[in-house]
């Protein structure tokens, strides 16, 4: 069984896992969608290892992380996914952590670091371009096609079809997104623990529905909001990691995103890796993150 330890902020209790307490530097790694923490252990192995304090919460409305108090609006706009990232790094203390996120935890971490300068050391976005929060932002016809699911779920229909069976419209997403057999049923169904919290689908429309202008933000997070949007440039060093072979996220939407960071910047491609870089090649993942991140 998982053991979970717990960070209680003004709005949630976050559940998080952690690896080698002790470790001197320190990283915190956030999941995707639809994914958990769990997602992160052998990256997080490694980095541990590496001497690395390693901490991987879940997202606000994946179990076992949960609301505190039942008045506040189950917002899944990605400026409140910021500033809970900032919360976490706050209630425990963390100073200045190498921020790592996949897909909604790479636009949390990026969004973090834009609320504020001092928010980490190091940025690393897996499967995101930066940038691409924006519903007004062009899109090519692929990845309209690959975005299918967004705009579904702002429909009625999308949204009885992911109440019916939340696990059977995750699992699509994951056969679609990589290449084929790239998992064991086991890892899926660990995985989709953290998608059985009471929340979590409220979260998942909101976050969808907001993101394409579907749907009104949380007026707590409207200033959080102004400050997003547009996309600030963002000094600290950053770097991207993009599977070759993702179909969600063309790797092609991240490229050419320079423009946004006055800092060092990187960009690396996998080669037939799919939407899940931790995943599907942790030990690559990991490794690139250590070589990026080193003190120079």
């Amino acid at each position: 069984m998982t053991t979970y330890a717990h960070a209680t902020t003004a709005s949630l209790d976050i559940a998080y896992l952690e690896w080698n307490p002790r470790g001197e530097r320190v990283a915190v790694l956030l999941h995707g969608w639809p994914d958990s923490p769990i997602g992160w252990g052998a990256a997080a192995t490694t980095l541990a290892a590496r001497g690395y304090r390693v901490l991987a919460p879940a997202l606000r409305g994946f179990a076992p992380t949960h609301f505190r108090d039942a008045s506040v609006p189950r917002s899944g706009q990605l400026a409140a996914l910021g500033r809970d990232v900032l919360d976490f790094v706050d209630t425990l203390g963390l100073e200045r952590p190498v921020l790592v996120g996949h897909d909604w935890g790479a636009r949390a971490a990026a969004n973090a670091c834009g609320l504020r300068d001092d928010a980490a050391s190091h940025l690393v976005m897996l499967s995101v371009g930066y940038g691409t929060n924006d519903p007004g932002q062009p899109l090519s016809l692929q990845q309209a096609r690959n975005h299918w699911y967004h705009w579904f779920m702002a429909t009625p229909r999308g949204e009885q079809a992911l109440r019916d069976d939340r696990r059977a419209f995750a699992r699509l997403m994951w056969d679609m997104w990589s290449p084929p057999g790239w998992y064991r049923d086991g890892d899926f169904e660990a995985a989709a623990a953290a998608f059985d919290g009471p929340d979590w689908i409220d979260v998942v429309l909101h976050s969808y529905r907001h993101r394409w202008g579907f749907a009104p933000g949380a007026p707590a997070h409207a200033g959080d909001e102004a400050r997003l949007n547009p996309a600030p440039v963002l000094a600290l060093p950053t770097l991207v990691l993009h599977g070759g072979a993702d179909t969600c996220n063309h790797p092609d939407s991240s490229a050419g995103r320079e423009r946004f960071f006055t800092g060092r910047y990187a960009r690396q491609v996998l080669d037939g890796v799919g939407h899940f870089p931790q995943r599907e090649a942790p030990a690559a993942v990991a490794e690139a993150i250590l070589g990026f991140c080193e003190p120079r």
